[in-house]
């Protein structure tokens, strides 16, 4: 079930400026807001905003994060290649290293996120994707 976004501050992402939203269809982020805000009660860091591929979901399943089998009980309607989705942090990392890593969107990726991964290893995966409406 969704969590409740807690009241605070408004969220900045990677490049310090105020977190955009990351996905609407499916509606994504761990408050399912929309956006990759984070909280106390978001042990996952699910803060990068990542335009998913059939690489990075078949190889996430393979290392055990099955982004693809629906779960509606937690609200997860599973994902296709292309869908925007606020990745775990540390799960993006594995992915990567795995060399499967996926497209990131900096301006709705959040700031917390670099306490994991490096603004560089971001930017060499980042894109410009058309505006959410």
């Amino acid at each position: 079930m969704p969590q409740m976004q807690p009241e605070r501050a408004e969220s900045k992402n990677v490049l310090g400026l105020p977190l955009e939203v990351c996905g609407k269809d499916p509606v994504t982020g761990f408050y399912r807001n929309g956006c990759c805000d984070t909280g106390p009660d978001d042990s996952g860091v699910h803060t990068v905003c990542c335009i998913v591929s059939e690489e990075f979901l078949a190889v996430s399943k393979h290392l055990g994060n099955d982004l693809v089998t629906p779960m509606p009980q937690y609200g997860f309607p599973g994902l296709k290649p292309g869908d925007r989705w606020c990745v775990c942090a540390a799960r993006w990392l594995q992915v990567y290293k795995a060399g499967a890593a996926c497209p990131v969107v900096l301006e709705a990726t959040h700031e917390n996120t670099l306490q994991v991964v490096s603004f560089d290893l971001l930017l060499q995966h980042a894109v410009i994707p058309e505006r959410l409406n």
